[in-house]
């Protein structure tokens, strides 16, 4: 992907985050739509050794590529209603779904608390030449407007137990009536079981094991799907 391709508010946009930090397009196949990610390229410096799996309060979850959001991505193009339908990513990140989604017609918004994050994500989407809209969403004091959606999605976003009740807010208050939320998360998240213990007095559950394979490993996600109880 050459920046100099892009749409000049776009290319500006790159050229401020490439004087900032290292990054490059990584390009992205999901159910035959072609995805151009910018992300950085210097992980390992800026992740220090953290794992996330067991330092989640300093690990800046959005600068990765998750196997959960390749799974979530694919599953939401490959939706035969998908053309049409609203949709909202919760904690986009680099939004891998909400682009694949909207390059397979949906209506999508991404979301995210800091601006740095929608800068990425906007570049990304000229890369990939679909059309979103970007939000900022502090999900512990969300914007008094907003809208309610068909689908409500996100991907390894259950990392904060403190974040938990705030997050069914914003579901109960975002997602229509007949709507329906898509969660991917890695099997050995742990805080998976005990946000839905607590979903589960308002929504249906039902989850599926998803295997995505790679040339170093197999790595297993667990797909939920919540529907609002009548």
């Amino acid at each position: 992907m050459d920046p100099q391709t892009l749409p000049q508010p776009e290319r500006e946009l790159y050229e401020h985050i490439h004087s900032r930090a290292k990054v490059h397009f990584e390009p992205l196949s999901v159910a035959g739509h072609r995805l151009n990610i910018l992300r950085m390229t210097d992980l390992e410096e800026i992740l220090g050794g953290k794992n996330p799996l067991k330092d989640v309060s300093s690990f800046p979850f959005w600068v990765k590529i998750w196997e959960a959001s390749l799974v979530l991505a694919d599953f939401l193009a490959s939706r035969p209603d998908a053309a049409g339908k609203t949709l909202l990513e919760l904690g986009a990140g680099l939004a891998v779904p909400g682009l694949a989604a909207a390059a397979s017609g949906m209506q999508v918004t991404l979301s995210d608390y800091e601006q740095e994050i929608l800068d990425f994500e906007r570049v990304s989407a000229a890369a990939s030449k679909v059309t979103a809209t970007f939000t900022l969403l502090d999900w512990k004091n969300p914007p008094a407007d907003l809208p309610r959606f068909d689908v409500l999605a996100g991907a390894e976003i259950l990392f904060r137990e403190e974040f938990f009740k705030p997050l069914l807010a914003i579901m109960r208050r975002a997602l229509k009536p007949d709507g329906v939320i898509y969660l991917a998360h890695d099997v050995r998240r742990q805080s998976l079981g005990p946000f839905l213990k607590l979903a589960e007095r308002e929504y249906l559950i039902s989850a599926s094991k998803k295997r995505l394979k790679t040339l170093e490993k197999d790595t297993f996600i667990i797909l939920t799907r919540l529907k609002p109880r009548g």
